[in-house]
């Protein structure tokens, strides 16, 4: 009795079936029915490729796929995308530009050949107007000689000099006028008394008070540049769209970013009119007073071949004249485009 509750009850014991005993491994390969099944092996990725799915994760590099890291050059990527829209632009702007110069050419070509022909023809006396050509070579001497870009360079620097000042003082100066009311109602008196007295009736002026020497000379150019920057300045001030402001104001913007962001950016086309205009008066102008008191300058090439009679020479002067007031527009059309690349035309 005290034996049989000492050890431990067993199936028998409690009448159960009787439990099974440790399998050895030669036991389970005895009884292969009582092992647990093996969960089903994967089938193979040749069996999952189906229609449906043709690219599996186990084999992303399919012959359908045209893009692969072994072609870099067709794979397409952020910078290249705009490396190509930035070349497709300039070339767009390039053949922009040669189709205007097709356009514009024509006439410049015509205007040649009329200059070329009719003295040679008779048309027109080859002396006073000697054909193209003879001022081409002309030019040609004067350039390898020396004189031709030191008389260029002379009137280059106090052309510069004189329109630089008008631009500097003028164009704070009509933002003043054309944004207080006060500072306009001070200085309008002066002003429109200066503004009808033309440049050259005041050149002796400056020829009397500062002598024949460069100020005179660079003061008459800065007066005649200041009046088309001033008067383009105030009225582009002026002229502001009215909603602008209003609309800006409404927005609870202050006086000073007020002007800022509204006024100024709205009168900056007007303001390089008036720009334009000066840089072209700062030419016209400064050959006059070359041709009254200097030695040097291209006012002063024109006037001294005239006196001596050498025609070609100062057709020569005349040539380099325009060139020069053409490559000073398209500098300051260069300089508007870079002040306006808010405007959508």
């Amino acid at each position: 009795m005290t034996d049989i509750l000492a050890a431990p009850a067993t199936g028998s014991a409690r009448g159960d079936a009787p439990a099974p005993a440790p399998a050895s491994p030669a036991g389970q390969a005895q009884t292969p029915a009582l092992t647990p099944v093996p969960p089903a092996a994967p089938t193979s990725p040749k069996i999952l490729k189906t229609p449906e799915n043709p690219k599996t994760p186990e084999n992303p590099k399919t012959p359908e796929n045209p893009k692969t890291p072994e072609s870099p050059e067709i794979l397409e990527t952020p910078q290249t995308s705009r490396s190509a829209r930035l070349a497709g632009l300039a070339r767009l702007g390039r053949r922009v530009r040669l189709g205007r110069l097709a356009r514009r050419a024509p006439a410049v070509v015509l205007l040649a050949a009329t200059w070329e022909v009719l003295p040679r023809t008779g048309a027109v006396d080859p002396v006073f107007v000697p054909p193209l050509s003879e001022v081409l070579r002309a030019w040609y001497d004067l350039l390898l000689g020396g004189q031709l870009l030191e008389h260029f360079q002379a009137s280059l620097v106090r052309s510069l000099t004189g329109f630089g000042l008008a631009v500097v003082l003028a164009v704070p100066l009509g933002l003043a006028i054309g944004w207080y009311r006060p500072v306009a109602d001070f200085l309008s008196p002066v002003l429109e008394i200066f503004r009808n007295t033309s440049a050259v009736a005041l050149l002796p002026v400056f020829i009397l008070i500062l002598g024949l020497g460069e100020p005179s000379k660079i003061v008459f150019v800065f007066y005649a540049c200041s009046w088309p920057v001033l008067l383009n300045t105030v009225s582009g001030v002026r002229t502001v769209e009215p909603l602008l402001v209003k609309s800006a104001r409404s927005l609870g913007l202050g006086p000073f970013s007020l002007f800022r962001k509204v006024i100024l950016p709205a009168a900056v086309p007007t303001i390089f009119t008036g720009i334009r205009l000066a840089g072209a008066s700062s030419i016209l102008v400064l050959l006059f007073a070359e041709m009254v008191g200097a030695k040097a300058g291209l006012g002063y090439l024109v006037q001294d071949a005239q006196f001596s009679f050498r025609i070609p020479d100062m057709y020569a002067g005349i040539i380099t004249i325009s060139a020069l007031g053409l490559l000073f527009n398209l500098l300051l059309l260069a300089v508007e485009r870079r002040f306006s690349t808010w405007r959508t035309t």
